[in-house]
């Protein structure tokens, strides 16, 4: 396991700011090795070492950064520690353009506020534009992708591996994400019961197979880092559309805690459109919202029909953005505590 972690002695703290004085320290396992290039899939350069895993310990809150090496390279992840040493872990999922260098959960929303008295870990891995969080056949060819995402791999092999040397356990876990990282959080749990007791989607898609939407996925690639779908599935005929569809894997959800949310498209609170491009941008997650609203719908039936129970939320107003996903995580948050016994 080869991983550089950057510790903060206090953890990370949202709304105004204020001046603070941040003690870091900087932990090297074993023997020194050669230095690593970040893939540019990250955007990030940086180095690791090669290390012995370190022994198995409980932290007790506060924040790190820390890279987890991968088949991909070193994968940054965002970390708050659960505030009593306890084993369940909450991994959250970006959306399609997720950045390089922070996940989004970390500044658009409270989230580790929202949980920093409790005895859980907020997992929060960076990276992954267009991912799916999925295993991929290929890079992509339309920008030059320099490494073959392999996220699903990732997120149930790599990062649960070192995640278990600092005491989170393999198998009490909830993922949940938005958007993109809705439909994927369900994926993951449907394949990996054995890691994920919880799931939650906010605005995912999750009627992949509804027409339209391969052809949907396909231009949004394009648009979020210009990224051919091909890579990702194949074409559309292809099996892994199946695969990742959560209307066709539904069957496998059973016993699973889920929360499903989506809204109605139509403006509320947190929309306060003023200048020319705030308008183009409210439009557009009108749009989004209105087509996930679509999806989440199709997959409550589907449930209903097998008899799979799920807690939903269907706002009467809210549009694709983030204040909205913050606070479904609130709604969510009691349901995420109880099933993984981390109050």
């Amino acid at each position: 396991m080869r991983f550089f972690q950057r510790g903060l002695t206090e953890p990370i703290r949202q709304g105004k700011s204020r001046t603070r004085r941040w003690s870091r320290t900087r932990r090297w396992s074993g023997t020194a090795a050669l230095a690593l290039t970040l893939p540019l899939a990250i955007g990030l350069i940086g180095s690791s070492v090669a290390a012995a895993a370190p022994a198995r310990t409980a932290q007790s809150g506060g924040y790190e950064e820390v890279f987890v090496d991968s088949s991909m390279g070193p994968i940054k992840v965002q970390i708050q520690w659960a505030s009593r040493g306890g084993n369940a872990a909450l991994y959250l999922l970006d959306g399609l353009r997720a950045r390089n260098d922070r996940n989004a959960w970390s500044f658009e929303t409270n989230a580790f506020d929202q949980f920093r008295d409790n005895n859980i870990t907020l997992v929060m891995p960076v990276g992954g534009q267009s991912s799916f969080y999925s295993d991929w056949y290929s890079t992509s060819n339309l920008n030059r992708q320099p490494v073959t995402y392999k996220w699903e791999t990732f997120l149930t092999q790599e990062l649960p591996a070192y995640l278990d040397t600092r005491g989170v356990s393999r198998t009490n876990n909830g993922v949940l994400g938005l958007s993109m990282g809705g439909s994927a959080a369900l994926t993951l749990a449907a394949y990996h019961r054995d890691q994920f007791k919880f799931a939650g989607s906010f605005s995912g898609y999750l009627n992949i197979s509804a027409p339209g939407m391969r052809e949907a996925i396909r231009v949004a690639m394009i648009s979020a880092g210009s990224f051919n779908v091909d890579a990702m599935w194949g074409p559309p005929w292809n099996p892994a559309w199946l695969r990742n569809d959560p209307l066709v894997f539904a069957p496998e959800l059973r016993g699973l805690s889920m929360y499903i949310s989506a809204a109605s498209g139509l403006p509320g609170e947190f929309d306060k459109p003023r200048r020319p491009v705030d308008f183009v941008n409210t439009g557009s997650a009108i749009g989004l919202e209105a087509l996930a609203l679509l999806n989440t719908r199709a997959f409550q039936v589907r449930l209903n029909t097998l008899g799979i129970p799920a807690t939903y939320s269907f706002p009467s107003n809210g549009t694709h953005s983030w204040p909205y996903w913050g606070s479904e995580l609130w709604k969510a948050r009691g349901q995420i505590l109880d099933t993984l016994n981390a109050w």
